[in-house]
């Protein structure tokens, strides 16, 4: 039902975008949707992971640069069944985590710095159960394709605003009337846009959890990624706004315009969510959070992670 939903409002995505098209030049207008929007999905399909990363300015890097988090993506892949993603780094003081790439062949998982200096290696594992499933669900496809729909109908609307005047004349619909379908759209697409992001949340927090086999851990890591964000900006986020979805909690300040509607669920509610989780699985709720360790092996996981000789990050 999730991926029924989630292809239903990409459908919708497309259908605003053709209803724009329409709006402005009738049936050329809707061709000139069709064709931008096919070639808007090949391009997210192809570039969508090399695009994020240039964004953002993460490097890719090894284990030995990285060692603890290294090793706790390779167990988690394998422990997934899927290839071991790229594995990038963000130097970015806020914690904060996403994943990209148009299928687990050909993913990235990237993590800020501040995210890698702040939690334990049980936080660390939850967060990267999040997005591992992000990436076996194939959701970093989808978001990148939603948020490219969603760009590309927020451009097409702001065309025929201002060259309203100069409409084909074999538009349908009066000028008034596409004046409302071009206000509309983009604000129609961003509630799109935000109801596919939500639902995959839930859900890479719920696969999160059962990867790495303790939802408390990825419960504690959204505590600390919620109080920090209010403190510690997010530049690279900042100036790219449409990739906020992208993120495993919300990365932007909340002052512009951009953030009068979040794409992420209350972090709140994911926690309980996590909570009710441990709770089927029978781990403890009662104020039982990650040791605080930082380093060391991770009890809970099939093959616990040994110590890795401390570096930058582990």
């Amino acid at each position: 039902m999730s991926i029924l939903r989630t292809g239903f409002l990409l459908l919708v995505l497309t259908a605003l975008f053709v209803l724009v098209g329409y709006a402005l030049a009738g049936q050329t207008g809707i061709l000139i949707a069709l064709a931008i929007s096919i070639a808007t999905h090949l391009w997210s399909y192809w570039s969508s992971d090399s695009l994020v990363l240039a964004l953002h300015g993460a490097i890719e890097v090894d284990e030995r640069q990285a060692p603890q988090y290294y090793q706790i993506v390779r167990q988690l892949s394998a422990k997934a069944g899927i290839p071991m993603p790229r594995v990038c780094v963000l130097n970015n003081p806020q914690p904060n985590a996403f994943a990209t790439g148009r299928d687990p062949r050909h993913a990235a998982v990237c993590a800020t710095t501040g995210l890698l200096e702040m939690l334990t290696p049980e936080e660390l594992t939850g967060v990267l159960g999040h997005e591992l499933t992000h990436v076996l669900n194939r959701d970093t496809l989808t978001m990148a394709m939603a948020a490219t729909l969603a760009g590309a109908i927020s451009m097409l609307a702001n065309f025929s605003l201002f060259f309203g005047s100069r409409r084909d004349e074999r538009a349908p619909l009066s000028p008034w009337v596409g004046l409302l379908v071009a206000l509309a759209a983009p604000f129609a697409a961003m509630l799109v846009q935000m109801a596919i992001s939500r639902s995959r949340e839930y859900e890479a927090d719920e696969g999160g959890a059962k990867l790495s086999g303790h939802p408390l851990w990825l419960a504690s890591a959204l505590r600390k990624l919620e109080m920090a964000r209010l403190q510690i900006p997010n530049p690279s986020a900042e100036a790219n706004p449409a990739t906020a979805h992208m993120f495993i909690v919300n990365p932007l300040s909340g002052r512009g315009l951009d953030n009068l509607f979040l794409t992420h669920p209350s972090t709140e509610n994911r926690i309980a969510r996590l909570e009710e989780i441990a709770r089927r699985m029978g781990e403890p709720t009662s104020d039982e959070h990650p040791s605080g360790r930082q380093g060391g092996a991770m009890p809970g996981m099939a093959g616990d992670i040994d110590s890795p000789q401390r570096g930058p990050w582990g």
